[in-house]
């Protein structure tokens, strides 16, 4: 009897373990996409700034402490990410633009000496952070000689997806 008893609360920790995994895989979004995560990170973030000025950066271009980038292994190489300082609420926006810092510091970003200057921590020289990807956006421009829709006047009624709704007075 005793047994069956320290089985039967074996069995419902299997089974909750076993279903939430395999029902958060399977859920599908109304395109039948898996919805992906945006990776976000809180940990410890350093700086570096005149000993790397110059230097060959993963992507090729040469280090400037003016510009604001940062180095990190967690996102890939040109993604933009917004970083916040979580001691005082500063935030910024930097491009990833190299690789860095070294996993075994147990750090999350290494930014440029001008991103460490607005996040207010470059006395400091590390602080806490939360990053995360900044959201895409495309801006498309607008073609010069483009058709605009003229106002209505008083005698026209305002049309919206093919039905009126009023008319103005």
């Amino acid at each position: 009897m005793q047994t069956k008893l320290r089985i039967i609360p074996l069995l419902v920790v299997v089974s909750l373990l076993w279903t939430s995994p395999t029902s958060a895989a399977t859920t599908k979004t109304k395109l039948g996409k898996t919805p992906q995560a945006r990776p976000r990170y809180v940990g410890v973030a350093s700086w570096y700034g005149a000993n790397r000025q110059g230097r060959k950066m993963a992507n090729g271009q040469k280090f400037d402490r003016q510009a604001l980038t940062a180095a990190s292994w967690y996102f890939p190489l040109g993604t933009v990410i917004h970083v916040i300082n979580l001691s005082n609420g500063n935030a910024v926006t930097v491009t990833v633009t190299d690789r860095g810092p070294n996993l075994r510091l147990n750090r999350v970003v290494d930014l440029s000496e001008a991103a460490a200057e607005q996040l207010g921590y470059v006395d400091h020289g590390l602080t806490r952070v939360f990053v995360s990807p900044s959201a895409s956006v495309r801006l498309e421009h607008a073609e010069l000689n483009a058709q605009l829709a003229e106002p209505p006047t008083d005698e026209q009624p305002l049309v919206a997806s093919g039905m009126v709704t009023e008319t103005l007075n």
